[in-house]
């Protein structure tokens, strides 16, 4: 139970960071004077950090110890916030948040690997996972609004200051855990050098492709291509590969891994933008506006930590493929904003999208883990995240990019309307197959 509670509480306090500024960001750009560039930069960073960790963190989990990572995840979090809290400029923020998602990367995978080492196979693991699974709608919906009430009477700067403290506090008790680790492998340098890199400037070109796709973004994204053909190239050569390509012949994993894709491109994306149109287009306070944003990941929170009765009825990928395409329904709900509406017009789409999105997390959580051999359960819980943050860092130039063309509410029409019929197609894509997942492997065929 105690590795449970503890690995949950990382969880939920890498996501109440991760949407921290949503509600703020306005404070922080005033304070730091970032323009239109830094404010991308304020917003975008920790993805940088967090998609280039997750495979790397995984791997070293698996093979030096959860429980080693899990710890120096949470005191790299005390660490990167103490910095942003100290920023005195735009830069040393967003090198604080930079270091902040690594640190979270650390703690998600490890976590979910701990989670996975306790809990055998079958119920309790479901349940287990179920809980990890709500902790990420929980620490969406906290994080914002969290934000936004330190900040009316403490200043931006208090909520790093507390995230540090609560940082060290998880750091501390996670060193009580036992720990647990995979079989022991020789370290892929290779690997090391060609993966991390090669996602940073990925993210990196994304991130800039919010103002625009110009030049700029070709500067950052030709060299992530030629980094990361050269890690396809070296994992499919090296005897003890850092990430096992196998994996993706999977049928199973393969739709883990695009389910995890499709809610950040279509989901996190669309709702990233949420609390700011609320507040720019409708006159909601900060807080107002992270409080009706709330919806969504208030539901999803209630609906994944009693989704495991889902799962026993229709089994992960099914459950994934349904959660998915209720978000599509609840994206396309709020179709036909206008400068007349209230925010009630967003009310029964973010509720029918909450209620996807707790049933794909909950199943995405269980699903990564349990298409991974037992001893690679942290870079399983990796490959599922970083598909997650990199699809979230694809969708949100995505949307940026319809914004700035339409920035009314014809835009945020535009908007719900691509990211749910993007939310459909993954419906659509991790449904397909038949495969029944075996608690320790590959492939098996059967009903799944």
């Amino acid at each position: 139970m105690a590795t449970l509670v503890i690995a949950c509480a990382a969880a939920f306090l890498v996501l109440v960071n991760f949407t921290a500024p949503l509600a703020t960001l306005g404070e922080i750009a005033d304070a730091l004077g970032a323009g239109p560039a830094g404010q991308t930069w304020i917003l975008g960073s920790i993805s940088l950090g967090l998609a280039a960790a997750l495979l790397i963190a995984g791997s070293l989990a698996d093979t030096f110890g959860r429980r080693r990572v899990f710890v120096l995840g949470g005191a790299g979090l005390a660490a990167g916030s103490v910095l942003c809290a100290l920023a005195p400029a735009t830069w040393a923020f967003v090198l604080g948040r930079i270091a902040q998602g690594v640190a979270g990367a650390a703690l998600l995978v490890s976590s979910l690997g701990l989670i996975a080492h306790a809990h055998p196979a079958g119920a309790a693991r479901v349940r287990a996972t179920g809980m990890w699974g709500a902790m990420l709608g929980g620490g969406i919906t906290v994080g914002p609004v969290m934000a936004a009430l330190l900040t009316a009477p403490a200043g931006w700067r208090s909520v790093y200051w507390l995230i540090a403290l609560l940082g060290a506090a998880v750091a501390a008790a996670g060193a009580r855990l036992p720990e647990s680790r995979g079989i022991p492998r020789p370290t892929d340098f290779a690997g090391l050098l060609t993966l991390g890199p090669g996602i940073a400037l990925l993210v990196a070109a994304l991130t800039e492709a919010r103002a625009g796709w110009d030049a700029d973004v070709l500067v950052w994204a030709a060299p992530a291509v030629v980094l990361l053909a050269v890690f396809v190239v070296v994992e499919l050569r090296v005897a003890e590969p850092m990430i096992d390509l196998r994996l993706l012949r999977a049928p199973a994993f393969r739709a883990a891994t695009t389910g995890a894709l499709t809610s950040g491109i279509a989901v996190v994306s669309f709702m990233t933008f949420l609390p700011s149109l609320l507040h720019r287009l409708l006159g909601l306070t900060p807080l107002a506006a992270a409080a009706v944003a709330s919806i969504w990941s208030g539901v999803s929170f209630v609906v994944a930590a009693q989704a495991r009765r889902v799962t026993v009825r229709l089994g992960d990928r099914r459950q994934a493929a349904l959660g998915l395409g209720l978000c599509a329904a609840g994206e396309l709900a709020t179709l036909g904003l206008t400068t007349q509406s209230s925010w009630w017009h967003f009310v029964p789409g973010l509720a029918v999208a909450g209620v996807g999105t707790g049933l794909s997390n909950a199943a995405l959580a269980g699903l990564s883990v349990r298409t991974v051999p037992p001893d690679r359960a942290a870079m399983g819980t990796g490959a599922n995240n970083t598909a997650r943050y990199v699809g979230s860092a694809l969708g949100i130039a995505l949307v940026a990019v319809v914004l700035a063309a339409a920035p009314g509410p014809g835009g945020v029409n535009y908007a719900a309307a691509i990211t749910g019929a993007l939310a459909l197609l993954g419906a659509v894509l991790t449904a397909l197959g038949r495969e029944r997942v075996p608690e320790h492997g590959l492939v098996s065929s059967g009903r799944g």
